[in-house]
Parts: structure tokens; C-alpha cells; sequence
């Protein structure tokens, strides 16, 4: 026997949050109610929230990018998810130039599984859209990558014309994946960097200048137009979403029966571009860069209305050393590693400046960061606290506030970029399959305790 009797705790299920006891046996949720048997371990949860463990859709562990490789593997990078109440990320397969996708899916397996403290699926990042990567989408569904990343930014990287993104979503479409889509005009922004570059402005702060809130407007818009010519088996989702009028193009769309989704990040809802300003002002480089306030409160009122569907954090781990290119001094804008840590503090920040502060109900809450990720990468038993699914649960005391460190956290870099917040919401447990992996800040699992969940095609 296996079993684990949370008791006295306040649930949050689809229907609401209901004050009940929470029967896991053998890993899965099997009962909800007035529970007196016994179980090998009993939880005393009285005052505290059960939520599902979060699932975050977004992540770039051992990633290479701008000539470095991100400061986090899969080891510290899903300690870091089991810290912020993650129990399962979905990561990027990144393949080199030239490289199959099927090759580099096999690269990132090896890469993770002997290293994984949570669970864990994968993205496949398509950097051509040649026959080779177009016939590489079919056998990767089948192997449980039903997602796929497409680049409209970063010319002779990732950078897709629209004849080969249109290729591309017609291939996916046709077997029923995911487009996830990086949307920003690639030439502009070049264009942008270019005439900046030009007039001495290499602060860090001109990095928002050169990705203005139109770049990422006009692709949304266009590749929305491109998708919808394909037709409504298509499924777009489009990752980090920094503007809300990208929200409204996609929600207009689904208005006429499109399956178009949006993502965005604690990022932006948090912070605007000030922020590249002061003397860290390069820890926040990323793209696309925080915003302005106008754009935070037009994101968070349509997260309060439905019209964002999955709450990511784009963790992508830099040091500063790698920041700042091994120099004393901070390279120009267009040097610097783009990413920012995230994953550990998406549920305290959503929890802190959403769900106490009325803009979002706990409902929702779980609704972006979990019930929404499981259905749209196919995470069949994840997202929900149901019987039948898995068990896995973060515990977190709502009266309990924390002061951001990084030395609490658990990635492999000496900064946060939310130092010194006031946050409510950390977990004090989180449980993966039925077992404890953290508890007060302490991790209890060993690298490559935990599985590959492959993602199923709904049919």
C-alpha cells in the first residue's frame, strides 16, 4: 500500500474550493470527502490551499542560444519548477543547424532523463521548414512531441519566411499538432537594432526600443491571417504574450470558430520596461521585453476574462557572467543573452497580484497554470485533482508571506529579477505521483527520479 491522506484542507476543483480530505493511492487522486481510513502518511493541511501541481508549458533547460548554453540543466532548472509548486514542464527540443528534429529528440531524452526532479514533456522548436523538418512532425507526434515551435524573429537562426511558416502549419494541422509561434517581425526589429546601434544607443533599456509593441502586434495579426487561410483544424498558440492587442486579433479569431490560444508570463504582468534601467537593467533582457503599464493592465483584464488560456514562464537562466559576456561591462543591448528566470515564482506572483488582489478568482488561477496546459499539449491524467488523475498537488499557506531571495530558490545563478518582492502564495509541498519532492524549501527527490509523459493527440 501507497497511500497519502491529505485532511482539513481547502481543494480547489473545477466546480470551486470545497473544505474537504483529499485519498491518494498508488500516485492517483481516489477519493474526495469525509475520509477516516488510514493511510501510510497523513497531511495536515488545516488553513492551507490544495492546488494541482503546475504545469509549465514554456521552458529552456539546457538550452544553447546567442553563442551560450542557459545556467540551468534539467537538474536545477526542475528543482526550481518542484520549488514554485511545477510538477511537470514542457521544454524546447532545440535542434542544431541542419540537424533532424528525430536526432535532436533523442540529444534532449538523453539530456533529461538522467537529470529530471519533475516531469516532464517536450516541444520540438522547427528551424526550417524543409522536407526533412516537415517529414520529422509526424514521427515525433508519435513519440509524444505534439507541439511545435515556429520563429518569426532572429533572421539566419530561427527566423521562418511566411511561405515556410504556412508549409509548416499545413504539415502540423494535418496531424493534428500544436503551433506555438514566436511572433515578432524579425525584420524590423533587425532594422531597429541597426539604427539604434547606429546612434550610440546600447543601454539595455534600448532593448525595448528596438522590439516595439507593433513588432509583435503586426505578426500576431499576420499569422493569424496565414493560419486561419489553412483552415480550423489548425491549433495556434502563441507563447509569451506581451501586448493585449495580440489577445484581441486571437480572440476575434476564435469568435469565428479558429483555435487560436495565447500564453503570456508573470513577466509581463508584473513589471514594465523601467526595469532595463537600473544598474541590473540586463538581467531583464528578454524578448519580447516588458511592456508598458497600459499593456500590464490590458493583460490582466483579459486574463481576468478567459481570453488568456496558459499562464508559462518562458525560463530561460543566464548568470551574470553570461549576461554581461564575461566583461566588466555590460555589452551593448543586442550582446546580451536574452531570458529571464521564472518557473519558481509563477504561482506566488500569480497568486500575490492576481488572486488576492481580486483580479483573478483561485479558479482561474488553475485554470492557466494547469487544467488549460494539460489539455492543450495532451497531459491526459495532469491539470486536475479529480479521482483518476494524478496526484499531483501543491500545498501553500495563503496567510504565509516571503520575502524573494535568490539564495530560496533553486536555480543556478546568484539573482532573481523579483529580489526583495513581497510574496504570498511559495508552497510549503508539493507532491508529484502521490510523493512528497519538496517541502519548506527542500527538495526530496534525486535527479532522474522522475519520467518522460509523452503528450497524446486528442482525438
Amino acid at each position: 500500500m501507497n497511500d497519502l491522506l491529505i485532511k482539513n484542507g481547502n481543494i480547489c476543483l473545477p466546480s470551486g474550493m470545497v473544505k474537504k480530505d483529499l485519498y491518494i493511492r498508488d500516485g492517483k487522486v481516489s477519493k474526495i470527502g469525509d475520509i477516516n481510513e488510514k493511510a501510510d502518511e497523513v497531511i495536515d493541511a488545516s488553513g492551507k490551499l490544495i492546488l494541482p501541481g503546475l504545469i509549465d508549458g514554456h521552458t529552456h533547460m539546457d538550452f544553447p542560444f546567442m553563442s551560450e548554453v542557459t545556467a540551468d540543466d534539467f537538474y536545477y532548472g526542475t528543482m526550481a519548477a518542484l520549488g514554485g509548486g511545477v510538477t511537470t514542464i514542457v521544454d524546447f527540443i532545440t535542434p542544431s543547424k541542419g540537424e533532424n528534429p528525430l536526432d535532436a529528440y533523442e540529444r534532449w531524452r538523453k539530456k533529461a532523463d538522467p537529470k529530471v526532479v519533475s516531469d516532464y514533456s517536450l516541444h520540438c522548436i522547427l528551424r526550417s521548414g524543409d522536407k526533412t523538418s516537415l517529414d520529422a512532425v509526424k514521427p515525433l507526434i508519435d513519440r509524444g512531441v505534439i507541439s511545435f515551435k515556429l520563429f518569426m524573429a532572429y533572421k539566419n537562426e530561427l527566423l521562418l519566411d511566411d511561405e515556410s511558416l504556412y508549409d509548416a502549419i499545413k504539415e502540423i494541422a494535418r496531424h493534428g499538432g500544436v503551433t506555438a509561434i514566436h511572433a515578432e517581425n524579425g525584420a524590423i526589429v533587425d532594422k531597429r537594432t541597426e539604427e539604434l546601434l547606429a546612434d550610440g544607443k546600447i543601454d539595455p533599456v534600448y532593448h525595448y526600443f528596438s522590439r516595439p509593441e507593433i513588432v509583435e502586434i503586426e505578426a500576431a495579426n499576420r499569422i493569424a491571417a496565414i493560419a486561419s487561410m489553412i483552415g480550423r483544424d489548425v491549433t495556434l498558440y502563441m507563447v509569451h504574450t506581451s501586448t493585449y492587442e495580440s489577445v484581441d486579433i486571437f480572440r476575434e479569431y476564435r469568435k469565428k470558430g479558429y483555435k487560436f490560444y495565447n500564453e503570456t508570463t508573470p513577466n509581463y504582468l508584473t513589471y514594465d520596461y523601467s526595469v532595463l534601467e537600473g544598474e541590473y537593467g540586463y538581467r531583464y533582457i528578454m524578448s519580447p521585453p516588458f511592456r508598458t503599464q497600459a499593456e500590464i493592465d490590458g493583460l490582466w483584464s483579459r486574463l481576468a476574462m478567459d481570453e488568456i488560456y496558459v499562464m508559462g514562464s518562458d525560463h530561460c537562466v543566464y548568470s551574470d557572467e553570461q549576461k554581461k559576456r564575461y566583461m566588466d561591462k555590460v555589452p551593448p543591448f543586442n550582446e546580451v543573452p536574452n531570458g529571464t528566470p521564472g518557473t519558481e515564482t509563477i504561482l506566488p506572483l500569480l497568486f500575490t497580484n492576481g488572486y488576492m488582489k481580486g483580479k483573478i478568482s483561485m479558479e482561474q488561477l488553475v485554470s492557466v497554470s494547469s487544467t488549460n496546459p494539460a489539455k492543450l499539449f495532451g497531459l491526459k491524467n495532469k491539470g486536475n485533482l479529480l479521482p483518476g488523475y494524478d496526484a499531483d498537488i501543491v500545498i501553500i499557506d495563503p496567510k504565509k508571506e516571503f520575502t524573494v531571495s535568490y539564495k530560496m530558490l533553486h536555480s543556478n545563478i546568484k539573482y532573481s529579477i523579483f529580489e526583495g518582492e513581497k510574496l504570498y502564495g511559495f508552497p510549503e509541498i508539493t507532491i508529484l505521483k502521490g510523493k512528497k519532492v519538496m517541502e519548506n524549501g527542500r527538495i526530496l527527490a534525486s535527479a532522474g527520479s522522475r519520467k518522460y509523459v509523452p503528450g497524446e493527440i486528442s482525438k
